[in-house]
């Protein structure tokens, strides 16, 4: 398999997962201002999730940049990476309609939790195939910042709800400034 059709199959998976999640957007029932409220918490946590489908689509851009050969491994790590994003659109929607109880919240952090550990089986995968990603990625500060901010927001999500969903907002604002590491060097090498 070539990078460019496992980079096409995940760039379709994604924009499923996208199309999904603004379908669960519904038509506020009334012609005024004052209808938009009660979907506030559905709208901000769409927005929340498409900014981190965002985010792992231009970081996985970047990600197969460095690949050389695809490998089974990488294969099965990718689906394992889509398999943990394509959970979002219903901890999304679960989390916006209950968006100050524990449960909905700490499962939507579970999933961005084990999505972002999919992330680094992934890299993990890239690396054992060979090339440069190892060191491209040095000693991944944002990687282990963002999983240890993920943990904390899962537990918090039993005692300060806002602020654990206030912690899914601060790592994906950590991501949303371009990770240049990858693009970097391979500028550099051209």
């Amino acid at each position: 398999m070539t990078k460019g059709r496992l980079e096409g199959f995940s760039d379709g998976v994604l924009a499923i997962i996208i199309t999904i999640m603004v379908l669960e957007l519904k038509v506020p029932t009334g012609d005024t201002l004052e209808a938009i409220y009660p979907m506030a918490p559905i709208f901000f946590g769409y927005v929340l999730s498409f900014v981190y489908i965002g985010i792992y689509w231009n970081n996985h851009h970047h990600l197969m940049q460095t690949v050389n050969h695809v490998t089974g491994g990488m294969m099965w790590a990718n689906l394992h990476l889509l398999f943990w994003l394509s959970l979002l659109p219903v901890v999304t929607g679960w989390a916006g309609q209950y968006p100050s109880m524990p449960w909905p919240t700490a499962l939507y952090g579970v999933v961005l939790l084990a999505s972002a550990l999919a992330w680094l089986v992934l890299q993990r995968a890239i690396i054992r195939a060979g090339g440069s990603l190892a060191e491209m990625i040095g000693s991944d500060f944002k990687g282990k910042v963002s999983a240890l901010l993920l943990i904390a927001g899962v537990s918090l999500a039993f005692f300060r709800t806002w602020t654990a969903h206030a912690t899914f907002a601060l790592v994906a604002a950590i991501w949303i400034i371009p990770d240049r590491r990858i693009e970097r060097r391979l500028a550099q090498r051209s």
